[in-house]
Parts: structure tokens; C-alpha cells; sequence
């Protein structure tokens, strides 16, 4: 398959919450991407080259800052009801990218295939980031670059405290998301190269959701 894209599986429904979180997803980071979170989406994701993959698009808040002139654009979202918002926002953007139903556990693209993935607030939310940060390397082509924007433990000893208070009650409301993972050590034991990371607060968010990392690793 010349494309190097391989078959998926029709997405399950989604839960009751899981509909709902969707719906308020966008006004709940509204203030926050007011605040800054959106000129960093468009810094970090100007430099998407060539074939690039998004894990988790989540609701398609990456589309507007993307380039016009990227070799492909795929949205990977394995959540039916983020999917569809995404697909919404796409058919109205005029970007051109298609919307698959994919985890980024089991990314659907052959080997050495893909020349950009981004992940924004995604490694927070899987099971578990390793496998995620394998397949990422699996599936980029050497000199391919994972360009990320999460939300990390803080170093903060305090603040970092509170996230672990309050890790369960918040993940069970943001859907999976782990406030207290250190995703940063774990790209660097990953097997990619970190180029370069930038660290920053998430103005207008909770306190427990503030601490950012942004930057670039290379697959060498």
C-alpha cells in the first residue's frame, strides 16, 4: 500500500459522559487558549512538515494552525464523539486532512512513513505513554520530528502535591487525563532525541493543569 495506511476498526459508541465532556471541551479551554494556549499551538505547529499525523485531535482545535502546504494532514482520534467534532470542524475549515479512527497505541501507518506527529495535551491522557512514544518512533521516518504540548507534573513541590491529591477525582472528570504525569522524562527515555523544550504555565486554567512543556524531538 503505497500510502503506508493501513486499515482500522469502526469506532464504538461513546458514553454518556464522554458525549457530554466533548460538547464542553471547547468552552472549558476557551479562556485558556485566549490566554496563550493558542498563539503556542501556532508556534509549535508551523514547524509540521511533509506528511504529518496528530494523535488525539480531540475536537480539531489544531486545524487553524497548521501550514497550507504539508504533503498530508492526518487526524488520528479514537473517542467517537471527539471524532466527529473534529470531522465538523474540519468540513468547515477548508484545510485539506481526513479524520481516522485510530489510537495512538496502534497508529495505522507503515513503518518509517510519516514525517511529522504532533501530540497536544494527548500524552497525558493515555494509559500509558510509553507505548505511545514507541509507536511515535515507529512510525516516523529518521530525521522525522514529534512536536508536543502537554501539560506536566510540576516542580513545584507543592503544587505537585495537589496534583496527586487531586489526580483521581480529575481524571475520572477529564476523561482520562493524569494531571501529575512527569511526561517529560518520559520522552527522553523514549528513544527520541529531544531538540529542543520550553517550559511555561497554561494561564486561565486550573492551578493543577498549569505547568507546559512545548518543543520538538527528533527520531535520529
Amino acid at each position: 500500500m503505497t500510502s503506508g495506511v493501513v486499515p482500522v476498526v469502526a469506532a464504538q459508541g461513546s458514553g454518556r459522559w464522554t458525549r457530554a465532556f466533548a460538547a464542553l471541551y471547547d468552552p472549558l479551554l476557551w479562556l485558556g487558549e485566549r490566554a496563550g494556549m493558542g498563539t503556542r499551538r501556532r508556534n509549535l505547529l508551523g514547524r509540521a512538515r511533509g506528511r504529518t499525523v496528530e494523535l488525539g485531535s480531540g475536537t480539531g482545535l489544531n486545524l487553524a494552525y497548521y501550514p497550507v502546504d504539508l504533503d498530508e494532514l492526518i487526524l488520528t482520534e479514537p473517542e467517537a464523539a471527539m471524532r466527529v467534532r473534529s470531522a465538523r470542524r474540519l468540513h468547515g475549515s477548508g484545510v485539506r486532512a481526513r479524520v481516522l479512527d485510530a489510537s495512538a497505541e496502534h497508529l495505522p501507518f507503515a513503518d518509517g512513513t510519516v514525517d511529522t506527529v504532533v501530540s497536544t495535551l494527548v500524552l497525558c491522557t493515555v494509559d500509558e505513554p510509553d507505548p505511545v512514544l514507541r509507536e511515535v518512533e515507529r512510525v516516523l521516518r529518521p530525521g522525522g520530528r514529534l512536536l508536543f504540548l502537554e501539560h506536566v507534573r510540576s516542580e513545584s513541590p507543592r503544587l505537585a502535591a495537589w496534583q496527586d491529591r487531586l489526580a483521581r477525582p480529575w481524571r475520572r472528570f477529564a476523561e482520562g487525563c493524569h494531571c501529575n504525569r512527569d511526561t517529560l522524562e518520559r520522552i527522553r527515555a523514549c528513544g527520541l532525541e529531544i531538540e529542543e523544550v520550553r517550559k511555561m504555565s497554561w494561564r486561565g486554567m486550573p492551578p493543577i493543569v498549569r505547568p507546559l512543556i512545548t518543543g520538538t524531538a527528533i527520531r535520529k
